[in-house]
């Protein structure tokens, strides 16, 4: 799925700021549920999940169910100079992905399977 990748094609992907922050997020911490991701977004379930669907169609994204969670990660098959990009990005943006990073550490231990919501 992520062999069709074009640097149009992941621009026109990550052409949205939610979308951008989703995926430096995930870049950051391996691997996020939609829970931790709307927490740390500050956004709707509905939003974030749009947003994620749309990664995962683009070939950005993998995920995998757990019972009633969704795990997102980067997708497995990602070319490395898509990675290069996200890495690149991140590290030169810590402070833009400050606000988020600090409301998912705020998550830690509250969105866990078999936990209440």
């Amino acid at each position: 799925m992520a062999a069709h990748l074009t640097p149009t094609s992941v621009f026109k992907c990550l052409a949205d700021e939610t979308r951008v922050r989703l995926m430096l997020l995930i870049t950051a911490e391996q691997e996020l549920c939609v829970c931790e991701l709307t927490s740390a977004l500050d956004e709707s379930q509905p939003k974030i999940s749009r947003h994620l669907a749309q990664l995962r169609t683009c070939g950005l994204l993998a995920d995998r169910r757990q019972g009633q969670w969704v795990y997102y990660r980067l997708h497995p098959n990602l070319p490395a100079w898509v990675i290069a990009v996200l890495d690149a990005t991140l590290g030169a943006n810590q402070q833009w992905l400050g606000p988020d990073a600090k409301r998912l550490e705020g998550m830690a231990g509250r969105c866990v399977p078999g936990a209440d919501s």
